[in-house]
């Protein structure tokens, strides 16, 4: 297995912040809003493994995930068992056709350039009526972050006059719409996340009572137009056409 100090700094980050009080409570509301049971279902793009692992306990999973540091890193989620491939759009096309009832695809279109083909590809191992999960980065939310909690009014201002920022941990982002995701989908909902979390100061975050209260906040908010249009992340629920 990969030590955590073979992982180069930004995966290092990467894994250090789920760890943290802000990323379980992503990943909270995350499994929250999907609160899948019984199903057959891919996660493409699965990174430490944490969902899969999570949707494990109850549904029968296969991962794909095209870094293998991060697969052979001790710190991958292995408590529950589920089907981990290395690989990128190449393991995806191996898949069956109509096979899954689900697919789960978090925080990785932003970054790869094949984002029609994969879409392609996620609509054929589905089954009809199947269920697709994207999580997306929200632009207006990245602005108010970035004034808010960063100070950061350069990058902010730099977003307003159409130009890109950067993840820490993966890279430019590369900012579509839910709209772009349909050409073989429909869209059934789109829900907020991190909306209000991510601003205060990290140090409240460590408060237990803090994390239980702004988690029923989010949840109230998370279907509420007004506030999903500030939230960080768009979590695009879609159903296969």
């Amino acid at each position: 297995m990969v030590s955590m100090g073979m992982l180069d700094d930004n995966l290092r980050n990467y894994w250090e912040n789920t760890q943290k009080p802000w990323g379980q409570l992503f990943y909270k509301i995350v499994w929250a809003q999907l609160n899948f049971q019984d199903l057959k279902i891919l996660d493409f793009g699965s990174g430490f493994g944490i969902t899969s692992d999570y949707l494990a306990k109850d549904n029968e999973v296969t991962a794909i995930e095209h870094n293998i540091n991060i697969v052979e890193s001790k710190e991958r989620s292995i408590t529950n068992n589920y089907t981990q491939i290395i690989g990128g759009i190449e393991k995806l096309k191996e898949q069956g056709n109509s096979v899954f009832d689900a697919v789960i695809c978090h925080n990785v279109l932003e970054y790869i350039p094949e984002r029609s083909e994969i879409l392609v590809e996620f609509s054929r191992i589905l089954k009809n009526n199947g269920i697709l999960s994207v999580m997306k980065h929200n632009k207006t939310g990245r602005i108010l972050e970035k004034i808010v909690f960063e100070n950061n009014l350069d990058e902010a201002i730099e977003l307003l006059n159409g130009g890109t920022s950067a993840s820490k941990n993966f890279g430019v982002v590369d900012y579509y719409n839910a709209e772009d995701l349909t050409e073989c989908f429909k869209i059934e909902k789109t829900l907020g996340i991190r909306t209000f979390f991510g601003l205060p100061c990290n140090e409240v975050k460590f408060d237990r009572t803090w994390q239980d209260k702004i988690f029923d906040i989010e949840m109230k908010v998370a279907n509420d137009e007004i506030y999903k249009n500030i939230a960080f992340f768009h979590h695009v629920i879609l159903k296969k056409k």
